[in-house]
């Protein structure tokens, strides 16, 4: 992690079903989006980090993974970041 912002997350979203979780979990969205935008990518498996890394180059999807079990919430930067989204997985 480099601490400065690797890419664009453009507008930023949130599902009800992430809003509700971050709430009752005591999750900082902003934080969770400054671990997506400096390249801490979570709690994904290895093969997605990679991917994470290409995206930076290529400019495809960016994907990030935060929690675990049902305590988890997912942030998605689209390829043209445009939108960057805070979703839970069954909202995937």
């Amino acid at each position: 992690m480099t601490g400065k912002a690797l890419f664009e997350l453009g507008q930023i979203v949130a599902t009800p079903g992430a809003l509700d979780l971050m709430e009752r979990c005591h999750i900082d969205g902003l934080s969770l989006l400054a671990r997506h935008v400096t390249g801490d990518w979570g709690d994904i498996d290895p093969e997605d980090r990679g991917l994470n890394e290409e995206a930076l180059r290529d400019g495809s999807r960016i994907f990030s993974v935060y929690g675990k079990g049902a305590e988890r919430c997912l942030v998605i930067t689209e390829w043209d970041r445009s939108v960057t989204t805070i979703l839970k997985p069954d909202e995937y």
